[in-house]
């Protein structure tokens, strides 16, 4: 199910998504059309946009949050050109934390990328874009200063997406001291190891919603 208000973009996401093999069960152009042909429809999963009728502030992503409420297991996949912060983490946390993502239009790169994420999402998994982690990461600066300055930047390297190696390069150490940071910033935050394949992601989201 789509929920965009932009006729051109609506209709072009119908027709991609369509070639891709999968069935737009219904497109909305408003937040409490949203709500409404969700409960008609019982979707597999949501893509809708942040800001729409009538007032373009965040009624996309306040149906969103609305919509894991009743239905925790609902997957929502949010599409946008905005990070907005007052419910982007109360939508990430929403449910279990699995099924649900936040991408950003103009950072989709590739038509495969984003049909990746969205049967990603769809299956339970976890997609976030790095600006959006980053953004909701200045909310909430106090809890950093458990960590050493060197953690930090490990952090704010692991919110960006990079592997270990890409982190060991950039900071100029090994691979077995950037796994000793992580493992100091999981105990610092309170954070167990996780094993899912976004990792890094899911423990900033993790330690977002502490």
């Amino acid at each position: 199910m789509i929920a965009e208000d932009s006729v051109l973009l609506r209709e072009g996401l119908i027709g991609l998504l369509g070639r891709c093999g999968h069935e737009v069960v219904a497109a909305v152009g408003d937040a409490e059309a949203l709500l409404v042909a969700v409960e008609g429809h019982s979707p597999d999963i949501v893509l809708t946009d942040v800001r729409m009728p009538p007032g373009f502030q965040d009624e996309g992503l306040h149906a969103a949050v609305r919509l894991r409420e009743r239905r925790p297991g609902l997957p929502v996949l949010v599409l946008s050109q905005y990070v907005q912060r007052a419910y982007a983490s109360e939508l990430l946390d929403s449910g279990d934390g699995t099924g649900v993502g936040y991408l950003l239009k103009d950072r989709v790169g590739q038509v495969e990328q984003f049909v990746d994420a969205l049967c990603e999402v769809a299956d339970g998994g976890t997609v976030v874009d790095p600006e959006v982690v980053r953004q909701l990461l200045r909310r909430r600066r106090d809890p950093l200063e458990r960590l050493t300055p060197r953690e930090r930047e490990v952090l704010a390297l692991i919110a960006e997406g990079k592997s270990n190696g890409a982190i060991a390069r950039e900071l100029v150490v090994s691979d077995a001291a950037v796994g000793k940071h992580i493992s100091g910033i999981l105990t610092k935050l309170d954070l167990p190891p996780a094993e899912e394949t976004h990792r890094r992601v899911l423990a900033v989201l993790a330690y977002l919603r502490a």
